[in-house]
């Protein structure tokens, strides 16, 4: 049963431990441009970014012992921390931001260098402390599947109920996926959403939205398993922030990767987001 909260949480993949040489093996014009990158071929394409970029916020540095990488996926919550990325070049760890333990030594930066599809050359690095982290969006909540959610027994509305209300929903013949919104339960169908709700309110009185889409929890798993194949080490994290949908961050991507995705799933289905983005 696939829950989608409030603050929903992506699958986290570590680029390190992607697996895919068949992707890592297929031949991409290194010229980085959309054009070069056909997305009728069925190949993800590998961009590469023609100018400078910088990350968008800050990421982990860390050395543990084989000089720095820039973490662009998961991070392993030890001390010292673990996780890996591409190799910096001219990094300077300055004065303040950084920390050391057990031989290794790590700190959060905003960075910005030119990166070959490999190492990234480091121009500026701004270290955590000295970082407007005010001007980072924030994440907006998950909104509800209706606008006007409705009620029928508010004495029918206790933890318990939900609970029940909630199973109910995963064992649907057309379930596709469930979340909250306050008090509200939302659930997302494939097809016949009146006999849905019909069946939901056999255990639940409260505030309820029942919403039709096309993919179902088997089906965006599977998209998610292509796209870890097919991205290999250049996805970061893939996972669903809504339903009928997916959300795919890549190190870089230049408008390629998202046209392949809506060619190979569907415009829509995939949203694909860049660590990395230009500086103009």
């Amino acid at each position: 049963m696939r829950i989608l909260a409030a603050a929903a949480v992506l699958t986290v993949l570590g680029a390190a431990t992607a697996c895919s040489t068949e992707a890592e093996m297929k031949a991409v014009d290194p010229s980085g441009s959309a054009a070069a990158a056909d997305a009728s071929s069925g190949e993800a394409p590998r961009p590469v970014p023609d100018g400078e970029v910088r990350t968008s916020g800050l990421v982990m540095v860390i050395d543990d012992g084989d000089g720095p990488e820039m973490c662009l996926g998961a991070i392993a919550e030890s001390y010292p921390p673990q996780c890996g990325g591409p190799a910096l070049v001219d990094f300077d760890w300055g004065d303040v931001g950084s920390e050391q333990a057990s031989g290794v030594r790590w700190g959060s930066y905003a960075l910005t260098g030119t990166f070959d599809g490999e190492t990234f050359t480091v121009t500026d690095a701004i270290p955590a402390a000295l970082y407007d982290t005010m001007a980072a969006p924030e994440q907006e909540p998950l909104a509800a599947a209706c606008d006007e959610p409705t009620t029928t027994d508010t004495a029918k509305a206790t933890p318990e109920d939900m609970d029940a209300t909630l199973a109910a929903a995963s064992a649907l013949p057309s379930y596709a996926s469930a979340w909250l919104t306050g008090n509200t339960i939302n659930v997302a169908v494939t097809e016949d959403p009146e006999g849905a709700e019909a069946e939901l309110r056999r255990t639940w009185g409260g505030m309820l939205c029942v919403t039709t889409v096309e993919k179902t929890d088997a089906d965006l798993n599977q998209v998610n398993q292509e796209l870890q194949t097919a991205l290999g080490d250049q996805l970061l994290t893939s996972g669903s922030f809504a339903p009928d949908s997916l959300d795919a961050q890549v190190v870089y991507d230049d408008g390629s990767i998202q046209a392949w995705a809506d060619a190979t799933y569907g415009e829509g289905l995939v949203e694909v987001s860049s660590a990395l983005e230009p500086t103009s």
